[in-house]
């Protein structure tokens, strides 16, 4: 019982212009003829409650700060980019995994790779002329979001006056705006923009941007995959890459003409370019080959090459359709 507490007193014989009922305070006498053992349990009562309210209170607070922060740290990395005068924003999407899922034998470590995750979204943004679409990147993209929670986003930057429709949904379907960053793992941004060579960051405040489409591939694939132990292997693999940009993306019908031979031998004795599964030897020469139009004059085996690959479903990206 409190120490106030109001008591109904109907008065029967009273004038008729008072009311019924009065409430009168009972004394201080009257309150401690109670028992101290229940008013203190009651008071201790009380006060849990209270405790309890202000600390689902606090880890609420909590909470909302953590999504601040994340928000707040993912607007502070495009303010710090010189790309941050955007003039069109297309869209978030987070893009859904092929019904073919693409394994890989290693995994590979994000914190290794990128640096701790401190709970804001880690970005990878990067810089590429519409007149030259990165088609391994496209394709990359796909199995990254496999692998990881992907925000993707694609920009046209205002060095750029048109870009085709089918370049601002390269990334996959419209996802609605307002995504929480916080649930995701990756931050992957496209910006369309007038310039010379393709360029990444993926720590805009700190690193110099990484620049050509085969570098950017290399270190997206290993998000993938970790390099191959085998040093054998890992120059193989860089040694089709170059191939693939060198001679069937930028070489002369010669060149070219070369390279699908020496594809159509190596698929001859193996499933894929470099061992028995897919790589990034496989990504780079499908892409160069589809973007340079020697697809199809390939011979035999990199005809059937080509069709495995597109069962995967993610090399679909690479015709842009």
């Amino acid at each position: 019982m409190s120490m106030y507490q109001v008591k109904p007193i109907y008065e029967g014989a009273i004038k008729a212009d008072l009311p019924t009922c009065m409430y009168t305070i009972p004394s201080v006498h009257e309150q401690q003829a109670g028992s101290s053992h229940s008013e203190h349990a009651h008071q201790n009562g009380e006060s849990d409650s209270a405790v309890r309210a202000l600390e689902a209170r606090q880890d609420e607070i909590m909470r909302k700060l953590v999504e601040l922060k994340a928000a707040v740290d993912g607007l502070a990395k495009t303010v710090a980019t010189p790309d941050a005068d955007l003039d069109l924003t297309v869209g978030s999407s987070l893009a859904s995994p092929s019904p073919t899922a693409c394994t890989f034998s290693g995994t590979a470590d994000l914190d290794a790779l990128l640096g701790k995750d401190l709970g804001a979204l880690r970005d990878i943004v990067v810089n590429a002329n519409p007149a030259q679409p990165p088609l391994t990147l496209l394709v990359l993209h796909g199995l990254l979001c496999q692998r990881y929670r992907v925000l993707s986003a694609v920009h046209v930057h205002s060095s750029v006056s048109a870009v085709p429709a089918q370049l601002l949904s390269c990334l996959g379907a419209h996802q609605a705006d307002g995504c929480a960053r916080h649930l995701f793992q990756l931050g992957f941004t496209l910006i369309w923009k007038d310039v010379p060579k393709l360029q990444m960051k993926f720590s805009v405040r700190s690193m110099c941007p990484i620049e050509g489409e085969a570098n950017v591939a290399r270190f997206l694939f290993r998000l993938l995959s970790p390099d191959p132990t085998d040093a054998a292997l890992a120059t193989l693999v860089d040694s089709w890459v170059d191939t693939a940009f060198f001679q069937l993306a930028e070489g002369g019908a010669k060149e070219r003409a070369a390279a699908l031979r020496s594809l159509n031998g190596a698929l001859g004795r193996h499933s894929w370019l470099a061992g028995p599964e897919l790589s990034l030897a496989d990504i780079a020469c499908y892409c160069c080959a589809v973007h340079s139009g020697a697809a199809g004059a390939a011979p035999a085996n990199v005809q059937r090459w080509m069709k495995a690959c597109e069962n995967l479903g993610y090399f679909s990206r690479a015709t842009l359709q």
